[in-house]
């Protein structure tokens, strides 16, 4: 047992990006939180997002970026193709939607 009673350990992140996602995730529950890169916008409402994920392999040590395609739920239809944007977790909103943007990180140039 670590855990000393009378004392409590603080998680909470310091980055401003990720305070919003942190405030909602208090009221709600934890939701994964990701950040991914606009590759389609063109259906209404919807966004395809590329989301990077670097693991190390087992073996040998190299570092091997894994990319997965998610669709997101965007509802006010502002993110364009090569935006940067931060996704949360949601309920099923679609066959194959379970992700919303919650904020525009970077706007393409």
């Amino acid at each position: 047992m670590s855990a000393v009673s009378g004392e409590e350990v603080s998680t909470e992140s310091t980055t401003s990006t990720t305070a919003a996602a942190t405030d909602e995730a208090a009221a709600r529950g934890f939701r994964k939180v990701r950040e991914g890169l606009v590759i389609s916008d063109k259906m209404e409402k919807t966004v395809v997002v590329a989301v990077e994920d670097r693991v190390q392999h087992p073996l040998y040590g190299k570092t091997i970026r894994r990319t997965k395609r998610v669709k997101a739920h965007d509802e006010a239809g502002t993110v364009g193709v090569g935006d940067r944007v931060l996704l949360m977790e949601t309920r099923p909103l679609s066959a194959t939607k379970r992700w919303r943007v919650v904020e525009v990180l970077e706007k393409a140039k």
